[in-house]
């Protein structure tokens, strides 16, 4: 008897399917986080989104639930009050019996510094004495950049693991939005972002180590974005929660000669969840930005 073979497991919609899957995606009313939650909506999972201007959520719901094959569900929170994580972790928990997908993108910019500066008394106080420049602004920037992926990640464990128990070959994903930002060895004129980046990337490998070893299977990776149209690189947003950054801008900065487009933010989402034997990784898209910057 002739031994049969079968390629449909190839389909681009089985190798990356999210259909029916739970997503939660934080930040998710504009931006990269947006991306995501549009990558992941238009293929199948129901998506809530989290950030904490209600009126943002509501607003990207009404836009872009439409031609969805999943659904956008807003739910207003800050994750970087522990009691705020609490209480999103049990309202979840009240409307689905686990989560498939956890999408760590809120964060925020830090201010900046100027380091052109030769002379140390100058460097100093461009640095040090900068009214810009203290352990508050800090605080904040790890605050939300690092400190929120640790205990968002944990607080939902329970609900992620259940969510890899529903589907034989699934593991639920979490997935930190860090930057290229905590890649460089430049500044870039803001210490703290980079820094912060930097850690969420370091985060990443840690909880992945640490919950494997748990024997749990829950996956950790993080994708670190190059320059992509949001509110902190662009400014601001438009009446859809869409930034735009000129092309010309980067055209001699990024190999690519242009900033990233949402169909490559949301191509690589969708590989990063839907990759089964990714763990622990950093996934770098930025047009060739690292190549021509160089790393630390």
């Amino acid at each position: 008897m002739a031994a049969k073979s079968s390629n449909e497991h190839f389909r681009l919609e089985n190798l990356f399917s999210v259909k029916n899957k739970i997503a939660l995606v934080t930040g998710g009313g504009s931006g990269i986080g947006l991306m995501a939650t549009q990558a992941l909506a238009k293929n199948g999972a129901k998506v809530y989104i989290t950030g904490r201007t209600e009126e943002k959520l509501d607003r990207v719901a009404d836009l872009y639930n439409a031609n969805v094959d999943g659904e956008i569900i807003p739910i207003a929170a800050d994750v970087t009050d522990k009691g705020s994580i609490d209480k999103l972790v049990k309202e979840i928990g009240s409307r689905e019996k686990y989560l498939s997908i956890l999408v760590n993108n809120a964060g925020v910019s830090s201010a900046t510094q100027t380091v052109e500066h030769e002379d140390p008394e100058k460097l100093r106080k461009a640095l040090f004495e900068d009214a810009s420049s203290s352990m508050e602004e800090w605080d904040k920037t790890y605050r939300t950049n690092v400190v929120q992926c640790f205990f968002t990640t944990t607080a939902f464990l329970p609900l992620l693991q259940k969510g890899s128990e529903v589907e034989k070959g699934w593991s639920s994903t979490v997935v930190n939005i860090s930057s290229i930002s905590g890649i460089i060895k430049a500044s870039q004129h803001h210490f703290a972002y980079n820094a912060s980046k930097a850690a969420t990337i370091h985060l990443t490998k840690m909880l992945a180590h640490e919950i494997a070893s748990s024997n749990l299977t829950i996956r950790v990776n993080n994708i670190a974005p190059g320059v992509f149209p949001s509110e902190m690189t662009a400014g601001e947003s438009d009446e859809k929660q869409k930034s735009a950054i000129p092309k010309e801008k980067y055209e001699q900065k990024v190999p690519a000669k242009r900033p990233g487009k949402d169909e490559d933010m949301a191509s690589t989402v969708l590989f990063t969840v839907a990759n089964q034997y990714l763990n622990g990784q950093t996934i770098v898209v930025d047009g060739g930005y690292v190549l021509a910057t160089g790393t630390v």
